[in-house]
């Protein structure tokens, strides 16, 4: 998918899930966030328009240019590299981002680098159902794969869950359905 095309894409979403994420995922997930953060894969800016002391970032031109057209403070980066100093952010999301890169890696050690000691960490990845309905998904992560991936990236598991509610069925049966993962930066 283009990155215009992929603008289009996220700007067609419905009502209901704005309600959705205003009313229900972001408040949630803002609970585990501190001081300023980062919104790594920022797309529209829609986490950005709810946490105030947010910036965002995309290697989307197109959603950069929209964020800033709507006020939002979005930046472009380019591919695993994060344009900020060490330990700029006390802490950091990825919400629907990871599944869409081969090696995660390079982008865990840029937000880890950027992320203050004890940093938070919160990745969101889709379900077996949402990660079939994409055709950009790369990587499906389970659960115990995405604690994987991160233990061996230097972040240790604060608490993982499902949304919009913890039941192990809806893996299969709503591709809304997400796994987030809220993890801290271990060591310097």
């Amino acid at each position: 998918m283009s990155s215009k095309e992929y603008y289009n894409y996220l700007s067609e979403r419905s009502f209901y899930g704005l309600i959705y994420r205003n009313f229900w995922l972001y408040p949630k997930l803002n609970k585990y966030l501190t001081g300023k953060a980062l919104d790594i894969g920022c797309g529209i800016g829609d986490f950005l328009k709810y946490r105030k002391n947010t910036t965002g970032v995309d290697v989307n031109n197109h959603l950069v240019r929209y964020c800033k057209k709507n006020n939002l403070n979005a930046i472009h980066m380019e591919p695993d590299m994060l344009p900020f100093k060490d330990e700029t952010f006390e802490s950091a999301i990825m919400d629907n981002v990871l599944e869409h890169i081969i090696d995660p890696k390079p982008i865990l050690s840029e937000a880890r680098r950027v992320l203050q000691s004890k940093g938070r960490l919160i990745i969101g990845v889709p379900g077996s159902l949402g990660y079939k309905f994409d055709d950009d998904h790369k990587v499906f992560y389970s659960r115990n794969n995405l604690i994987e991936t991160l233990n061996k990236n230097t972040f240790k598991l604060i608490k993982i869950f499902g949304m919009p509610f913890d039941l192990s069925w809806m893996d299969l049966k709503v591709k809304q359905y997400c796994v987030y993962g809220v993890f801290e930066k271990i060591g310097k």
